[in-house]
């Protein structure tokens, strides 16, 4: 177990830039707030995102990460989970990139049932292009 982390040493030294009021704040504090009791150490954590708001986390985060394409990131992380099981790997992603175009990889991962947390950030809509109902 990693010694003594605390929450600013999960915060990376990125301006986080979204929209003032929206909840991805609220869920970055909170992540980076439970992180230090998880207690793996941060060169082994691993955050990967697919497209949208939710998808600028891993800039956010002082550990690992991976920004990939429109609904890739659980097949992404499979593959990481796979050949690293030594890594707590973590896909951070949203309604419309998880639950649309990447619904298909997100099914897949959660039938192969392999150790990865996924973090969906569900606000019913596709926050970029201001509005448009989300699936």
């Amino acid at each position: 177990m990693p010694a003594d982390l605390l929450a600013r040493d999960f915060k990376s030294d990125q301006e986080v830039r979204w929209c003032p009021g929206c909840g991805d704040y609220a869920i970055l504090a909170a992540v980076q707030g439970f992180m230090p009791e998880v207690g793996v150490a941060r060169e082994n954590i691993v955050f990967i995102s697919g497209i949208g708001c939710s998808s600028r986390f891993p800039y956010y985060m002082n550990t690992y990460g991976m920004h990939s394409i429109h609904g890739r990131a659980p097949a992404i992380a499979t593959g990481l989970a796979v050949t690293r099981p030594d890594l707590s790997v973590w896909v951070v992603t949203g309604d419309g990139d998880a639950l649309s175009i990447g619904g298909n990889h997100l099914i897949h991962a959660l039938r192969r049932n392999v150790n990865l947390k996924i973090l969906l950030f569900n606000n019913r809509i596709y926050g970029l292009t201001k509005g448009q109902y989300s699936p």
